[in-house]
């Protein structure tokens, strides 16, 4: 029995109570289209209504993931998935947390000598101006600085500092709602994104933004008018070596099914940010774009993602 045939009836995972849940909505509508198209028998499940233990087991082949930031990408709804035992799509428990968290995906890229920016985190406890100027000096890294929350997607809480009041100011108000952040080097030059699909690599595109960065509205809104040039303006030897280093950390991070993997291209070196196990799947999302620009549908690429499903990810 092949695969789709065994998979006949499909649930939809989207929503969540996440800061992306508008997002995963977005995605998941749009995954519920693609798949009644595909003829499968097609439902919703809402974990911000339901428990996920609630699934129907007997009414499920297979879990389509398609929430997006945490409890959907860092390995808990994961860990529901494969309690029930039911195949889903994307990444396991364990790649999905260490991707999600960015200094464990950072550590992750050191060891696999894959180039980062420069960077430390700090738990709320521990800010004091003083200890992050030690911190700057012993990481040597200088103003404008990029302030993250330790396990957010979608650019959430995202912010770029140039000058240490707006450091202080941005960090209280930051730390008010994250026990963690993550403080970076921040980088200039070309912002390109790529995507791997069951560990191959699809392609590469480059973000023009007109906001100070490709923050949530950048990437969200139609009226932030980002430019999205595909493919990205490269070599053909930096595009194919932007390729081999997106696939380079999904295979490293263990990551299964789709991913993207952001980055900045300075000074001809290529910064690896951090890497996405969900992407979105909305009509402004960059992978359905560089899928379709290699000439594979909406729709095929959705079933594409659905038929490498599995347990024990």
């Amino acid at each position: 029995m092949n695969k789709k045939k065994k998979f006949k009836k499909v649930l939809v995972v989207l929503g969540g109570t996440s800061g992306e849940r508008a997002i995963s909505i977005n995605t998941g509508k749009a995954c519920l289209k693609a798949l009644r198209k595909k003829n499968y028998k097609v439902s919703s499940f809402d974990p911000k209504f339901k428990n996920l233990t609630l699934i129907d087991k007997k009414k499920t082949d297979v879990i389509f993931n398609a929430l997006h930031g945490r409890y959907g990408e860092d390995g808990t709804a994961q860990s529901y998935f494969e309690y029930l035992k039911i195949p889903y799509t994307h990444s396991g428990v364990i790649s999905s947390y260490n991707s999600m968290n960015k200094t464990v995906s950072k550590e992750i890229f050191i060891q696999n000598k894959i180039l980062t920016p420069k960077y430390f985190s700090i738990f709320n406890f521990e800010f004091k101006i003083s200890n992050l100027k030690r911190l700057f000096i012993k990481k040597k890294i200088h103003f404008p600085v990029v302030i993250k929350p330790i396990s957010e997607g979608s650019s959430l809480g995202v912010k770029i500092v140039k000058n240490l009041n707006q450091l202080k100011k941005i960090c209280s108000i930051l730390f008010k709602n994250y026990n963690q952040l993550i403080f970076e080097q921040y980088i200039g030059g070309q912002e390109i994104q790529a995507a791997v699909i069951n560990k191959i690599p699809l392609g590469a595109i480059e973000l023009v933004p007109k906001r100070s960065f490709y923050d949530y509205k950048a990437k969200y809104t139609k009226s932030a008018k980002t430019k999205h040039i595909m493919p990205a303006r490269l070599t053909k030897s930096k595009y194919n070596q932007i390729l081999r280093i997106a696939k380079k950390a999904h295979l490293a991070l263990g990551c299964k099914g789709v991913t993207r993997s952001d980055f900045k291209f300075y000074k001809n070196k290529f910064y690896l940010l951090e890497i996405n196990t969900q992407p979105g799947m909305t009509n402004l999302s960059l992978v359905p774009e560089i899928a379709n620009y290699y000439g594979i549908s909406f729709d095929n690429l959705v079933e594409k993602i659905l038929l490498d499903a599995s347990t024990n990810r």
